[in-house]
């Protein structure tokens, strides 16, 4: 296995040595007390038979219940990690993931980016929101123990916590064509200070423009959002901004959403697949007047008023 280089890659493989030895013990007593049964009754004869006893019940038992307890403990221990892996921490730094023949896009909330390099500080959440712009593309760093498919026309979600410091690996892990072999890049795990300091000179080679939630925050005025959605909770034509991401939304037909990355960007494009309850179907499709940027922008300022929110309680 390649080195562990994040706080799960030790839990992962704990579980796959596990389901590993367990499937190699169970495969020595099988294969093995079937090579002596072949060496014992090779010779032909009725010396050599068998009794004709077809029922053993303590064997029986045996084979059945010590399986489905390591099934179980496999399945109870799987699905913990499954959760941790899957629940991304509340102070984990957000970064925009854009996949597509054949290089890497990585896009940061102050508005910068880089190509086929990820750069992180060490012992500190990062939450990667990932889109495709072409065809099924995978995003797998073997030393972190992650890997999840990058999928057009919708949002997935991975997370990780590098622990050691260095510059490791990134693969495609689903074909993706001809090029791709070569749909290689690099995290770069270093220390807070150097990833601020390194923060830093982005931003003052960035051009006029700000952040992306502040772009963001733009597009919410020129385009017309505000016209039906506030940003301050109050209901207008349409639900407010404010505290809508993560929050559970009842739609007309009863049905309930949770309103996330995806569901924001299924909402601007197509804004009559999933209507909130009490609302009219009045608002119009966004599909040809945003690009990807802008819809990446959109949905960060969305997100943003949460964080604001979440201030002000604290507060």
């Amino acid at each position: 296995m390649p080195p562990e280089s994040s706080t799960l890659s030790s839990e992962v493989d704990a579980l796959f040595y596990f389901i590993f030895y367990s499937a190699l013990i169970i495969f020595l007593i099988v294969v093995g007390a079937g090579t002596l049964l072949i060496i014992k009754y090779r010779k032909k004869g009725k010396d050599r038979l068998t009794s004709g006893k077809d029922h053993n019940l303590k064997l029986e038992l045996a084979w059945t219940i010590i399986p489905l307890i390591l099934v179980f403990i496999v399945f109870v221990w799987g699905f913990q990690l499954y959760m941790k892996m899957n629940i991304v921490p509340r102070d984990a730094i957000e970064i925009n993931v854009t996949a597509q023949k054949w290089f890497w896009t990585f896009t940061f909330d102050e508005g910068f980016n880089s190509i086929n390099e990820l750069l992180v500080p060490v012992d500190h959440p990062i939450k990667l929101v990932m889109s495709s712009k072409d065809v099924i593309h995978s995003f797998f760093v073997p030393d972190f123990r992650v890997k999840m498919d990058v999928v057009p026309n919708q949002y997935t979600v991975t997370w990780f916590e590098a622990n050691k410091t260095g510059t490791f690996d990134l693969f495609c892990a689903e074909y993706c064509g001809t090029g791709h072999s070569t749909m290689l890049g690099k995290v770069k795990v270093v220390s807070m200070e150097e990833y601020q300091d390194w923060k830093s000179q982005q931003l003052q080679s960035l051009p006029e423009g700000g952040s992306l939630s502040e772009q963001g925050a733009l597009l919410y005025k020129q385009k017309a959002c505000i016209t039906c959605h506030t940003n301050d909770g109050s209901a207008k034509i349409g639900p407010s901004f404010k505290g809508l991401y993560g929050r559970s939304q009842r739609m007309s037909d009863n049905s309930t959403v949770t309103a996330d990355e995806n569901y924001l960007r299924e909402s601007i494009l197509d804004p009559q697949a999933k209507v909130v309850a009490g609302f009219d179907p009045v608002m119009p499709t966004y599909q040809s007047l945003l690009n990807d940027r802008e819809l990446d922008a959109l949905i960060s300022y969305i997100k943003s008023l949460n964080t604001e929110e979440e201030q002000g309680d604290s507060k």
